[in-house]
């Protein structure tokens, strides 16, 4: 059975793991990341060394990932962008590299083995501290003419265009939540986090509640605007808020309001939560591996 050895590149932590052509980790760890290129090298040689029997190297990173290797965009991690980081992790690994966007990996995830298996025509979209995402279409990844397929973040909600701030990552990620409760609380928005104001709005807390109303509409909106341009089968929800049991039903309230004033539209979104969690750009990069050029 073949094996592959994957990196998960975040913002603090690379993940990595054995991962078999059966969705199976067989060990994972991870380790904080360097501040520097030669230093993220030298991580992945050193691991790289420690598996002799992986049939190549699988690498879910942030940013607009070319086929070609170079990561374009920007991202928490400046010095991924502009080198071509496939071909120095190959040369120094030996080993044949597949590298794509952390989104499209955690698509590739679902599709493969989660919530979108058997799926051909799925929206996925990875909310955190912006909202990114990817797009398949007959079960195939669709990355646009400027790599930005999925970049769903970018979409405004509104006329009254004032900024970048106005854009749905902006306005409607989990970061947004935090800065409207500081905001209405008049508090230091390091002072409270995404967890916290869940666990107040359950004991109550006014402000928190309808934070947490508005950060659904927003959600809704969104999905909403995404299944009549694009009308996939199903639209799965990834990131940190996505292993909480509410958020499925708080979105789904939102849409219900929505369809009962539009009623012209009568195709109600499907959401799900994504399965695979913090494992899906592991399992996602290995995905893409076994259906590129590592086979």
């Amino acid at each position: 059975m073949s094996k592959y050895l994957a990196f998960d590149i975040g913002g603090t932590f690379i993940k990595y793991g054995l991962v078999t052509e059966k969705a199976e980790i067989l060990e994972n760890n991870k380790v904080k990341t360097p501040k520097t290129l030669d230093d993220l090298l030298s991580v992945i040689e050193k691991l790289s060394g420690q598996y002799s029997d992986v049939k190549g190297i699988a690498i879910s990173a942030p940013g607009a990932v070319s086929d070609e290797g170079v990561i374009y965009g920007s991202s928490a991690i400046p010095y991924l962008h502009g080198p071509n980081i496939k071909n120095l992790v190959s040369e120094i690994t030996s080993l044949p590299v597949y590298l794509e966007n952390d989104a499209n990996c955690a698509g590739y995830a679902e599709i493969w083995n989660g919530a979108a298996k058997g799926k051909k025509d799925v929206l996925v979209m990875v909310i955190g501290t912006g909202i990114g995402g990817s797009v398949f279409k007959n079960g195939q990844l669709h990355k646009g003419a400027h790599l930005h397929g999925g970049e769903f973040g970018y979409m405004l909600l509104t006329g009254d265009i004032q900024d970048s701030n106005d854009v749905w990552s902006r306005v409607a990620s989990t970061a947004a939540l935090v800065r409207n409760v500081a905001k209405r609380k008049q508090i230091d928005v390091e002072s409270i986090s995404g967890e916290e104001i869940f666990q107040l709005a359950e004991s109550g807390d006014e402000d928190c509640i309808e934070a947490i109303h508005h950060f659904y509409h927003l959600l809704a909106v969104g999905i909403y605007n995404l299944q009549y341009i694009y009308d996939p089968e199903v639209n799965v929800i990834g990131g940190g808020i996505s292993a909480r049991d509410e958020l499925i039903d708080g979105i789904n309230e939102k849409l219900d309001n929505i369809l009962a004033r539009v009623d012209l539209a009568k195709i109600k979104p499907e959401i799900v939560a994504c399965m695979h969690r913090q494992n899906a750009n592991l399992l996602g990069a290995v995905y893409g591996a076994m259906h590129t050029e590592l086979n």
